[in-house]
């Protein structure tokens, strides 16, 4: 009779947290489709949205890189490129976003689109912390205007450094917390400041130097960010996609103040060279100060300038 008693209670108890479970999970479940309405009602600029909100597409080149890539798809100009070469286009650009943060969008894109060619625009500020790479990649915020995707959790859970990620977008916690969930997700950068002339002052300067290259340069974290740019350029070709390295235009006050660059291009040059890839340097193209927003990003002027110059002869050919 005892053991009858004792089974019979633990049906009770299972089933009275079966229902305390449901009772927490239904909410919860509710806030989550919630939350992933409002993202397909306010998002517009998201990379991971752009990826999963377009129907599957064969596209002839994918913009890669961090801000200074990403410049180049402010507001229209990704359509004006596209007009300029009669090539389809996306920018998948991330700002701060180094080679790790590159390779995991672009890996995202390749579980629903396929393209022709890549366009890395390079900068050599992303080789030199982890700020940029595996702290990028392990900032929710980015993930935040998401949609639901199994593939993109799959991305995420398959790296440790980014496995606390991936079940942060499985379980949509960061998603339900946010707190601009109405706001629109186009930046200030983006939606206002893109349209000016910056006039540089020496102190804002500075402070943005400082902050994109800590110095002394980490030789074992570039030769690491190095490898792993090259391994990435190495999986991109063996799938039979062509690649272009771009270096965009920077203001000459700002090329001289870059430390470590001219070994940056060696070695860069070095690597690219194994592969068989050109490097496209325009760094000192079309880099009249009044043509940038802020201290190195161009603005919509210097994007318009930069394309008709020398992108679009580049991938029209």
């Amino acid at each position: 009779m005892a053991a009858i008693r004792n089974i019979t209670e633990g049906r009770h108890f299972l089933t009275r947290a079966l229902v305390f479970a449901a009772i927490g999970v239904l909410p919860y479940g509710a806030l989550y489709a919630w939350s992933e309405r409002l993202v397909w009602r306010h998002a517009q600029t998201n990379k991971f949205f752009l990826v999963k909100s377009a129907p599957p597409t064969q596209y002839d080149y994918v913009i890669l890189g961090a801000s200074h890539a990403a410049a180049l798809g402010y507001q229209d100009m990704t359509p004006r490129l596209e007009a300029l070469t009669q090539k389809k286009i996306v920018n998948l650009a991330l700002v701060g976003g180094g080679v790790r943060v590159s390779r995991l969008i672009f890996e995202y894109f390749l579980t629903r689109h396929r393209t022709e060619g890549v366009v890395y625009v390079i900068d050599s500020f992303a080789f030199y912390a982890r700020t940029w790479n595996e702290d990028r990649l392990q900032d929710t915020r980015l993930f935040l205007r998401a949609p639901f995707d199994l593939s993109l959790a799959r991305e995420l859970l398959s790296d440790p450094s980014t496995r606390s990620v991936g079940v942060d977008v499985l379980t949509g916690f960061s998603k339900i917390n946010n707190k601009d969930r109405f706001a629109s997700d186009v930046s200030p950068e983006e939606s206002t400041r893109f349209n000016r002339s910056y006039r540089p002052v020496q102190q804002i300067d500075d402070q943005r130097l400082t902050y994109l290259y800590a110095q002394p340069i980490d030789q074992a974290v570039f030769a690491r960010y190095m490898a792993e740019f090259e391994d990435f350029l190495r999986d991109v070709q063996s799938r039979g996609i062509r690649v272009l390295v771009v270096k965009p235009p920077i203001p000459e006050r700002i090329v001289r103040w870059i430390p470590g660059e001219q070994e940056f291009d060696g070695r860069l040059k070095e690597l690219l060279a194994r592969l068989d890839i050109p490097l496209h340097d325009f760094t000192h193209a079309g880099n009249d100060e009044k043509l940038f927003y802020d201290t190195d990003h161009l603005n919509k002027d210097g994007v318009v300038n930069f394309f008709q110059a020398a992108l679009a002869p580049l991938l029209a050919q």
